[in-house]
């Protein structure tokens, strides 16, 4: 009563898997990339509504227990409150996330189009170049129009000798 091939007879699969490859049987390991360095010039990212509301409940959490010492505590009684507020008593916390948000995306425009320039600044810096720039423009083509009369001048001078 032979009812074909058994478990046994079948090659094992999983051996060969954990069986320790010598030599140049070993497949290469591919190097690692390494990450980028971080711009410490970069604006950090605004904060949610729950963390700026986090940032208020913290004071009062601590006010009314100063011995507490568990940060987990505050974390869990912080995200406690939240869950339970309305929408109506979130909406100062996401107004002024939504602040945050708009002045970050400001910056970040500042920043990225410093960098598109070359050069690793700030993003204050780069804002006040950029309006430096405009203004040392404006004051050129000042410059360049008080050149050309003066030449303009100077042109009719030479006509009136000959």
């Amino acid at each position: 009563m032979k009812r074909g091939k058994s478990k046994t007879d079948a090659p094992k699969k999983a051996d060969a898997k954990l069986s320790v490859k010598k030599g140049s049987e070993r497949v290469a390991k591919k190097p690692r990339k390494s990450k980028a360095d971080k711009d410490p010039n970069k604006p950090k990212r605004p904060q949610s509504a729950f963390f700026v509301f986090m940032e208020e409940f913290r004071k009062i959490f601590k006010e009314k227990n100063p011995n507490n010492k568990s940060v987990a505590a505050v974390g869990k009684a912080g995200g406690d409150k939240w869950k339970s507020l309305s929408e109506e008593e979130k909406a100062p916390y996401v107004a002024k996330a939504a602040k945050l948000k708009a002045d970050y995306t400001k910056t970040m425009a500042a920043y990225n189009k410093g960098q598109a320039g070359g050069g690793s600044r700030s993003a204050a810096a780069a804002a006040a170049a950029a309006e430096d720039d405009e203004e040392s423009d404006k004051s050129k083509s000042e410059v360049n129009d008080d050149d050309d009369d003066e030449d303009d001048e100077e042109d009719e001078d030479e006509d009136d000798d000959e």
